[in-house]
């Protein structure tokens, strides 16, 4: 073994409690390579156990989990259900090659497409929601027959090439060389307008002109798709205002481009519907999913595919496929976590949260807040954007970093148990979707106490 930074570690059999504890530190920053991160100044939370809406650290100390990880726990932490789905397949057919049909896939699929809209009827599995992105984009050129793809500033699409290059924030920047066919532009966001509006139907307006001049300067034969978030998560859960979607669709059609809407995040309750695209009149040619789909218990996402890009591909081979997809432990976890959510109305359960508590809950924290220069959501999906001055609405942190104040925001949060979701000033609430009203009252009194923090930093 090689040497580590802790020197020697025991073996693991030799361990139990704050030794055990030691050693997972220890593995961890000798040989893990960690995400979005410089590597040599990480200090990792040890996570020793998880369940329901509580993750507990190496310490003992409990926290509400306002992040679902990475939005993707929507039925919690530990669901016994899902945990037992996912011990029965394992008996059963841990793996088999995706050429074969297995029972868990076809059925997961089967209720995936259930959830679309009418005409959406075939899946695609992948192992998560970049190579989901990666495909649907894959299937819209070679339907299409044309490269470009139009994508909107303030975006996340994934990690790998194609979907980092269509990503909208600051990640895409070291990453993106021009050579990948991507055109960005920028999409509805009132609070930040570009476009000078004042009203969410000017945003939504002025918001489609600009997509349009976009499609024309760049030339409409060589544009095969533009993807959307359908209400774009990380980079600030901005729910598009009425008739932006549907404007966007009639903008493909007139076009001859196919929409893919990206529901990674947004998908699978979160917004207390089954897909966001629910909430909105349009209908997309391809759907990408992951994340809420399993609860995040066993990696999977996919594609759903319309008709039309179906027929495409009836006599002529996709060239594209993945050794796991449609994994049946993945896929099980599928079954079990919809059947659940279906069961324990969890999706309604979502719409409550945001009706009755988030939505409430958090505009009586902008109003006692100064730092909090909006509030926007829906479901169990919402965002703060924390401000230094609510007049010229400046960030509380720059665009693509952090700063001293959101820190102090972010560690009084968990100095009283809560684990937040924190990207650049904002600060989204997004628990599991079964959380109860109780625990949401709970982590909404902590981020009331840290938010005074914040207000410390606001110009007066």
């Amino acid at each position: 073994m090689a040497g580590t930074s802790g020197g020697s570690v025991a073996n693991a059999e030799e361990l139990n409690g704050d030794d055990m504890t030691n050693r997972t530190y220890e593995l961890d920053r000798a040989h893990v390579f960690h995400s979005w991160s410089p590597q040599g100044s990480l200090t990792p939370m040890v996570i020793e156990s998880a369940e329901g809406s509580y993750v507990t650290d190496d310490q003992g100390q409990r926290f509400l989990d306002f992040s679902s990880q990475l939005v993707f726990t929507n039925i919690g932490h530990q669901h016994p259900r899902v945990v037992k789905a996912i011990q029965d397949q394992a008996a059963k057919l841990c793996t088999i090659a995706p050429q074969h049909a297995n029972a868990a896939r076809s059925e997961a699929a089967h209720l995936i497409a259930g959830l679309a809209p009418d005409g959406l009827e075939h899946v695609f599995f992948t192992n998560g929601g970049a190579d989901a992105v990666e495909h649907a984009v894959r299937m819209a050129r070679l339907h299409t027959g044309r490269r470009k793809v139009l994508s909107r500033y303030r975006s996340y699409h994934g990690g790998t090439q194609t979907a980092v290059n269509l990503t909208g924030d600051p990640r895409r920047w070291p990453n993106d060389y021009g050579a990948d066919g991507v055109v960005h532009f920028f999409g509805p966001f009132l609070y930040r307008s570009e476009f000078h509006a004042t009203t969410q139907a000017e945003e939504c307006e002025r918001a489609l002109a600009h997509l349009e001049r976009t499609i024309q300067m760049e030339g409409p034969s060589t544009i095969a798709a533009i993807i959307l978030e359908t209400i774009p998560g990380t980079a600030g859960i901005m729910p598009p205002p009425p008739g932006y979607l549907e404007g966007v669709r009639e903008l493909c059609d007139r076009y001859g481009i196919v929409w893919i809407a990206d529901e990674v995040m947004a998908g699978f309750g979160r917004t207390g519907t089954w897909f966001a695209l629910d909430l909105y009149d349009a209908k997309p040619d391809l759907i990408t999913f992951a994340k809420g789909v399993t609860s995040g218990y066993v990696p999977l996402g996919g594609v759903i595919v319309s008709d039309a890009i179906y027929a495409t591909f009836a006599d002529r081979v996709y060239p594209g496929g993945l050794t796991y997809s449609g994994h049946p432990l993945a896929c099980a976890a599928a079954v079990a976590t919809i059947e659940t959510m279906k069961d324990e109305q969890i999706v309604e359960q979502a719409a409550t949260l945001g009706t009755e508590v988030f939505g409430p809950g958090l505009a009586e924290l902008q109003e006692r807040h100064a730092c909090v220069g909006e509030v926007r959501g829906v479901g169990a999906f919402w965002a703060l954007e924390l401000v230094a001055d609510r007049e010229t609405r400046e960030p509380l942190a720059p665009y693509g970093g952090s700063s001293p104040a959101m820190n102090e925001v972010v560690a009084a949060c968990k100095k009283n148990g809560l684990l937040p979701f924190v990207n650049y000033n904002r600060i989204h609430v997004v628990p599991a979707l079964n959380i109860g009203i109780d625990e949401a009252r709970s982590g909404l009194a902590v981020l009331d106490e840290a938010l005074s923090v914040g207000d410390a930093h606001v110009a007066r």
